[in-house]
């Protein structure tokens, strides 16, 4: 998949597990860009549900020598709300890797995100996991 076919298959549907851990959903936009949403349970820190969304820009280049599929580089910003007992607002700056496979509807990624908590206080918080989405 190139950045020219990203659109091909324009929903993704997946897991994530790390921290949060849940659903995953990716929908692309085109032009490399994509918008990602997730709906998980975050077991570690808030023992709550984490729900975010991100705009993400993807960058085809830095990985393309590799043998099948492809390796786009991405990073974004956004936005979650952790509902628990203590409730958060934060933004999200998500850098990953989408390794795209050829000829299949499959795409696995890893992302490592910087949170910055603005309610109730400001904090930081660095979420992350491994998932798999299907692409329909």
């Amino acid at each position: 998949m190139s950045a020219a076919q990203d659109a091909d298959k324009d929903l993704g549907i997946g897991f994530i597990v790390g921290e949060p851990t849940g659903l995953s959903l990716k929908t692309w936009t085109g032009g490399g860009n994509a918008i990602d949403a997730g709906m998980a349970w975050s077991f570690g820190r808030y023992e709550a549900i984490n729900i975010h969304a991100d705009y993400l820009w993807h960058n085809y280049e830095t990985f393309n020598e590799i043998d099948s599929g492809t390796l786009p580089i991405y990073y974004g910003i956004g936005g979650r709300v952790v509902l628990g007992d203590t409730d958060l607002i934060g933004a999200r700056i998500p850098v990953g890797l989408n390794y795209l496979l050829e000829d299949s509807p499959i795409g696995f990624f890893f992302e490592v995100v910087p949170v910055i908590n603005i309610a109730p206080e400001t904090s930081f918080d660095v979420d992350g996991g491994i998932g798999v989405r299907l692409y329909l």
